[in-house]
């Protein structure tokens, strides 16, 4: 890479617009600002990039040019920028310079008390130069991260292979850039693979990664709109893109695979893991678990490292929380009847759950809303309808939710990223979502959770109720409120409570008790079908065709 790195201008006149923008977006990270989203695209109200530092919102727009400085559009676009998105300061962006119309421009709305920013060709240079090797590190590496990281390190050196299990909000990917920045050490130049299954996680990927590399180490993104202009450094692509590149002979020196519970027995991710060969190879997951009971252990050897939900929690490392499940709507005929009558999954589900109004619902929100500090939230549903239903019912409902969204991967990824920035900010105080959620999605802020009539999954179960575990300045704990519609997700809550309960008896005598419970609604209620869900075996990951029997005895009638 040319002096001046990802910024010089060489490289930025090579990258063309997108380069541009995405040069900035990582010199972002490294000048110490969080939450920075690229909203690029059309309607974009003038902005290309959104970033958020000392609690203050930046617009940026990024002005690409090949021909010389750029005109007085440039200043036009950001104020209408500035101004679309409330933003508190302004900057445009150019390789090149401004022309006479453009500084002229800049000087009128000056002289109005309107101040806009430029960063030029010459000043990106000096940014370079002044900004510091690596991003600002807000945290060291806690005692568990680092164990895992050596765990890795080990088992790569002895197999070739390592796997971490990580609950979500433990910093997996952490774990991940822990272990490239280290084989980087050892190995400077060495070629380093990412590979994912989707193109949004993809590119959050590269973000969380800058953090562990040194400036002058490129990041190369693959994906089916991205194409790199050259190999070296760190790829990060979708499967299908990279596998491209590795039919084609390129072979990285080691090999990370996120989210490692998409790796099967056979397919894309399968054939990409054979044609890197004696590439060091190691998987990180927060849900080991697939659907069709594939060991991922077979590729990547037995976990180098795991922590649960439940050891994280116990350890302090994720936050306390506050579980409710609302069993209002239990239909206890269908209990009798499902006692003494094999019912499958499906058919007791139908018979168990009685309906339940959107608007009793958002009375039991409510309440919560109101007792917990400073609410940020996420409601999952069911369906898109459903989800865009309940942000116009919230947003009727009470004053404090006027401006409740929906969010859904229906909505174009420049809506969602803009929407994401404003529920960082406060802006937006509740999303209700449907699926956008369950990967790759950094929400530490949220203290508030409702589960609405959402369909059975130990691993979307585990990644949606992580989403608000994890640690926030001011946080104290996570409420949850579960709408359950599937006694496969009681079963699996009341795991979760036992598995917490072992944890912290073993860590007890170690730290402080946790102020976590995990209860029913109506305690009597919730005695009976624990006492009842114990009977039947395997019942969390059970599926829709499995029959059931149920003793009758233990105080069901």
């Amino acid at each position: 890479m040319s002096k001046g790195g990802f910024l010089s201008a060489e490289e930025l006149l090579a990258g063309g617009p997108n380069g541009l923008t995405h040069a900035v977006e990582r010199a972002l990270w490294h000048l110490g600002f969080s939450d920075v989203r690229v909203v690029d695209g059309a309607g974009d109200g003038g902005a290309d990039l959104l970033a958020v530092r000392d609690r203050e919102q930046w617009v940026f727009q990024c002005k690409w040019s090949s021909r010389g400085p750029v005109g007085r559009e440039g200043i036009d676009d950001i104020e209408r920028a500035r101004t679309r998105y409330r933003a508190d300061r302004s900057v445009l962006v150019t390789n090149t310079g401004l022309n006479r119309t453009a500084d002229s421009r800049r000087d009128a709305l000056a002289s109005v008390g309107i101040e806009v920013g430029v960063w030029d060709g010459p000043t990106l240079a000096e940014i370079w130069e002044r900004m510091p090797p690596r991003v600002p590190a807000t945290y060291e590496l806690r005692p568990y991260q680092r164990e895992a990281a050596d765990a890795i390190e080990r088992d790569l050196t002895r197999h070739g292979t390592a796997l971490l299990i990580l609950a979500t909000g433990l910093g997996k990917t952490v774990v991940g850039g822990e272990t490239i920045h280290r084989h980087l050490a050892r190995n400077p130049g060495a070629p380093v693979l990412v590979a994912a299954h989707m193109k949004d996680l993809v590119e959050q990927l590269e973000r969380a990664l800058w953090r562990h590399l040194d400036k002058s180490t490129p990041t190369r993104l693959v994906t089916g709109d991205t194409k790199p202009t050259a190999l070296d450094g760190v790829l990060v692509g979708t499967v299908e893109s990279v596998l491209g590149l590795t039919r084609a002979g390129w072979r990285p020196d080691l090999v990370m695979i996120d989210e490692t519970h998409h790796v099967g027995e056979n397919g894309r991710f399968a054939e990409l893991l054979d044609l890197c060969g004696d590439a060091a190879k190691f998987g990180v997951t927060a849900t080991p678990w697939r659907g069709d009971k594939f060991d991922i252990t077979a590729r990547f050897g037995p976990p180098s490292f795991t922590m649960s939900i439940a050891s994280g929690m116990a350890e302090g490392y994720l936050s306390a929380v506050d579980y409710r499940l609302f069993v209002d709507n239990i239909n206890w005929d269908a209990v009798r009847e499902a006692s003494e009558h094999g019912y499958s999954i499906k058919e007791l589900n139908r018979a168990l759950f009685l309906p339940q109004r959107d608007e009793e619902i958002v009375e039991h929100f409510r309440r919560a809303w109101r007792e917990t500090a400073d609410p940020r939230a996420i409601l999952f549903c069911q369906t898109i309808e459903h989800a865009e239903r309940m942000a116009s019912l919230l947003a009727a409902s009470d004053q404090a939710w006027g401006n409740a969204s929906f969010l859904h991967s229906g909505l174009p990824r420049q809506r969602r990223q803009i929407l994401l920035n404003e529920f960082r900010l406060g802006r937006v105080p509740i999303i209700t979502c449907v699926d956008v959620f369950n990967e790759g999605v950094d929400v530490p802020d949220v203290n508030l959770i409702g589960f609405l009539r959402v369909t059975h999954s130990r691993r979307i179960f585990v990644q949606q109720l992580g989403r608000g575990l994890r640690l926030s300045p001011g946080k104290r704990a996570l409420r949850v409120l579960d709408f359950v519609t599937d006694i496969r997700r009681v079963a699996a809550t009341l795991d979760l409570r036992r598995a917490l309960e072992a944890a912290e008896t073993e860590v007890m005598e170690r730290l402080p008790a946790s102020a976590s419970s995990i209860e029913f609604n109506d305690t009597t209620a919730g005695s009976l079908l624990d006492h009842w869900i114990q009977d039947a075996a395997d019942l969390e990951t059970a599926a829709d065709e499995v029959k059931l029997q149920f003793p009758s005895q233990g105080g069901i009638y």
